[in-house]
């Protein structure tokens, strides 16, 4: 699920109706149930995602230094490496790692995963204390009409 999605979703969502209080109190479970799965895809996708980019990472480490054979250049489709940095230091490697698109790319979607958990994680705890909104608000328009 796309960020602005789950934004659209949450703007609609996070809509309290102070003149249905009663209604409100009881979608806080259906709220919380309906954005912690969302959470947990999401937070699935994410550890999906650190792996491949752990594989990734090792397959670009074995490209770079000259140890992937032939068959598994075909198979992914990449060009040979030409040059010889298999003998210099891990600094020149990691240069080269750091600036591969193909890990460059994976670390962006890395990181818009996070950001869709960070929302979400920001959401539950919302609908959390949407509990202690509701009595907050009660509680104002007892004292404010002198009960």
């Amino acid at each position: 699920m796309k960020l602005e999605s789950i934004q659209e979703l949450w703007t609609s969502d996070c809509v309290l109706d102070d003149l249905q209080l009663d209604v409100e109190s009881t979608r806080i479970p259906e709220l919380h149930n309906k954005y912690f799965k969302i959470f947990s895809d999401e937070k699935l996708r994410l550890v999906k995602y650190e792996s491949k980019m752990k594989e990734l990472s090792k397959l670009k480490w074995l490209y770079y230094t000259g140890k992937l054979d032939k068959d598994s250049l075909d198979k992914l489709g990449w060009e040979p490496f030409e040059l010889d940095i298999k003998s210099r230091n891990k600094l020149d490697i990691d240069r080269f790692l750091n600036s591969d698109k193909d890990i460059i790319e994976m670390q962006e979607k890395i990181e818009y995963q996070k950001e869709k958990i960070n929302y979400l994680e920001s959401i539950i705890k919302t609908i959390i204390n949407r509990n202690f909104l509701i009595k907050s608000i009660i509680d104002w328009r007892k004292f404010t009409s002198g009960a």
